[in-house]
């Protein structure tokens, strides 16, 4: 596909390519400012920091965050059921929100953070979404902020977007060649469903639909798709990196060679996951992030992802540091078609089994989707299809994600103790 002038995919020219040095100093005022601001209205924040005998005016640049402890998604969500619905983070009313999210945990999460500039900055740097564009949002519009975001990022792009959610594939395959569909959004391995549904359909994806650009997110094995769609299919393929407690973080450029960090909305940091530690550049350490944002100040908020960061120049101009890539996870969490699934979700779930004494969640790839599996050791008196249907359906209803195999197996099978999750995708 023909890109224009790297010029052209500038969304904030001042914000872009600010000097290295100016741009230290400026998230430095920014970080002492929020820093301040947070210990002063946040309970949380002024308790961990007192804890840590860290007064504010000990933070001063990005390096000295090291000084503070992180705050886990664990520990979120404790707080936030310790004192609902934020755990003390909030500084509004919150009946002065204009959106509230829930995303798997639970986690309540603010809508009012003005993220869709953000995400409108990745759809230009990846040189997309130009006015004419007809856009397929896939992304999910139920409690999770992604639909919405993304629909409200392209609206500020001038460009049509059919807001339509996950799921319906032969009818996304219908809307995509009827409209003429130019842009798509939402996971990979969704869009590869679409084009193999279109194919068993009898259409040539290629030669009968209009799909030039995908943004894709979620999901770690983008870059084995991206070579089949951009060669097979001729579908240019950008990621985003972002979670629903803090927005999107990084995006691609055209040189897609790493993630550029969105430090206006946030402070990011790699650190080593065991000592909170700053990692050294190229170095795997886990992304914590702070949000630069008066109405929601988390501050040293562990994602949970494995990352890696350069300094190393970019031909695009950006003058960001960039993540490498997503590489893995940590912590008592997983994340599977596109959503975290957390130890006590599943916990939960399995708890009014009484029949079933030992489960692990077994997540693989079945070509390009994620699949998620359930290892069981149960009474060997059960009526093991009864049984599975019954635990599908409180899955469903705990962390809303379909759990696709179900396999018993022996007593003794998993040792003591055992893993909650394992990942095959990746090995």
């Amino acid at each position: 596909m023909a890109l224009r002038g790297k010029e052209s995919f500038i969304y904030d020219e001042s914000k872009e390519r600010m000097p290295k040095e100016e741009r230290e100093k400026w998230l430095d005022q920014r970080l002492a400012d929020i820093v301040e601001y947070a210990y002063k209205n946040v309970p949380p924040v002024k308790d961990k920091f007192d804890k840590a005998g860290v007064p504010p005016s000990e933070i001063h640049s990005i390096q000295d965050l090291e000084k503070v402890p992180v705050t886990t998604k664990d520990e979120l969500v404790r707080l936030q059921r310790a004192n609902p619905p934020f755990g003390g983070f909030l500084t509004v009313p919150i009946n002065k929100l204009s959106r509230v999210y829930i995303s798997p945990g639970p986690i309540y999460d603010v809508g009012e953070l003005d993220r869709s500039s953000a995400f409108a900055r990745h759809f230009k740097a990846a040189g997309f979404a130009e006015p004419g564009d007809i856009v397929i949002n896939t992304g999910s519009y139920h409690m999770v902020p992604f639909g919405l975001l993304i629909t409200d990022a392209l609206d500020l792009l001038g460009v049509t977007v059919i807001p339509a959610g996950v799921g319906q594939t032969e009818l996304q395959v219908q809307i995509m060649h009827d409209l003429k569909v130019t842009g798509y959004f939402g996971f990979p391995s969704f869009l590869m469903s679409i084009i193999k549904k279109a194919e068993e359909m009898g259409y040539n994806f290629r030669r009968d639909f209009s799909l030039r650009w995908a943004l894709g997110t979620g999901e770690r094995h983008i870059q084995m798709l991206r070579g089949i769609f951009e060669k097979d299919y001729g579908i240019e393929i950008s990621q985003m990196y972002g979670t629903a407690d803090v927005g999107m973080l990084a995006y691609e450029c055209t040189e897609k060679n790493g993630m550029h960090y969105n430090d206006e909305d946030a402070i990011i940091e790699i650190v080593n996951p065991d000592t909170g530690k700053q990692c050294s550049p190229l170095e795997e350490g886990e992304v914590v992030v702070t949000l630069l944002n008066k109405i929601y100040p988390l501050i040293r908020f562990a994602t949970g992802d494995l990352s890696s960061y350069t300094h190393e120049p970019c031909p695009c101009g950006r003058t960001t540091p960039r993540l490498t890539a997503i590489t893995g996870m940590i912590g008592d969490h997983v994340r599977a078609k596109g959503m975290f699934i957390h130890a006590r979700e599943l916990d939960e779930a399995m708890s009014t089994f009484a029949e079933v004494s030992k489960y692990q969640m077994v997540l693989s790839l079945s070509g390009h989707k994620d699949t998620i599996g359930l290892k069981l050791e149960a009474k060997q008196s059960v009526d093991q299809q009864t049984l599975s249907n019954t635990i599908r359906k409180r899955c469903k209803e705990v962390f809303r994600l379909t759990v696709d195999d179900i396999n018993f197996v022996p007593e003794g099978t998993l040792p003591e103790p055992h893993k909650k999750f394992v990942d095959e995708r990746w090995k």
